[in-house]
């Protein structure tokens, strides 16, 4: 009885917050989806149609705007990810002035995303830093377009640059939890550094990259910022697709779509993300 009233008193306590949060959130998915199906209409009569969502699932501009998002949002958080483990595996080690290169690491946390956009156009614009550094060593003859290139590279490079802070935390403190008796044993046995790495390291490891991976990709995939300022002119992503239909053109109903879609596709690539890295975690119970 004791512990049931307890129980009870955690959950009343959690309910200031935790139903604060689950209202504003749930009332604000009730709409999106509702307004998705013909409701809440703020510039005609609500009533219940399917013509939004299927004017919109057949939109090439829908089509290529999920695209773009969804590959600029993996390569990012694999990027992030791949940067994360060396630099982790590096830092296990003492090393001088170690605080000074995590805080150095973990700066552009601090940084704003838009502030960091606007700071990278002005590096690789025309006239740019790197330019006309180039033009300064003779490298180039004349500046070359390295701004709002069409594959979204530059919006690749900041996603890396912003989120790899956040997966080093995670990557970093999985690597560091691994026990030295346990990579001191492989080494012992006749295992290269590499094998120590793959054997050892990455299965121990993949619950945390899997997670990192997860977090950054749902992270990047609506962000703003990034793809306004930076990405290419001739291509939406879905959060500037979304906001471009809303706020520009008036159309609600068909905003409501898109961030469905982005709902479902965060949904979907999580679960891919899931299916592909759960196997591979079995061999960290025979490493054990």
């Amino acid at each position: 009885m004791k512990n049931w009233r307890q129980d009870l008193l955690a959950w009343l306590l959690m309910l200031s917050g935790l139903g604060t949060i689950l209202l504003l959130m749930g009332s604000t998915v009730y709409v999106m989806l509702m307004q998705g199906i013909g409701y809440f209409n703020l510039t005609g009569d609500s009533h219940f149609s399917l013509e939004y969502w299927r004017n919109m699932l057949q939109d090439k501009v829908l089509h290529r705007a999920l695209y773009y998002s969804v590959k600029v949002s993996l390569l990012g958080a694999i990027g992030a990810v791949l940067l994360a483990y060396p630099l982790a595996l590096w830092l296990r080690q003492p090393r001088p002035m170690k605080a000074g290169i995590i805080a150095v690491l973990r700066a552009p946390m601090f940084i704003p995303g838009l502030v960091a956009a606007f700071l990278f156009v002005n590096i690789i614009a025309y006239h740019g830093v790197i330019n006309e550094l180039l033009l300064a060593m003779g490298i180039i003859r004349a500046p070359l377009h390295l701004q709002n290139d069409d594959f979204g590279w530059g919006v690749v490079i900041l996603q890396i640059w912003k989120n790899l802070p956040f997966a080093l935390i995670l990557v970093g403190g999985a690597v560091n939890a691994i026990r030295h008796d346990v990579l001191d044993a492989a080494r012992n046995l006749g295992a290269s550094r590499w094998r120590r790495f793959t054997d050892v390291v990455v299965p121990l490891t993949l619950p945390a990259v899997q997670v990192a991976l997860i977090l950054v990709f749902i992270g990047a995939l609506g962000d703003f910022a990034f793809f306004s300022v930076a990405g290419p002119r001739n291509t939406y992503s879905l959060a500037r697709l979304m906001q471009a239909t809303a706020m520009e053109y008036g159309e609600w109903n068909n905003a409501a779509v898109i961030a469905a879609i982005m709902m479902v596709t965060a949904a979907v690539c999580t679960l891919l993300i899931t299916l592909i890295i759960t196997p591979f975690t079995t061999r960290k119970g025979e490493i054990l």
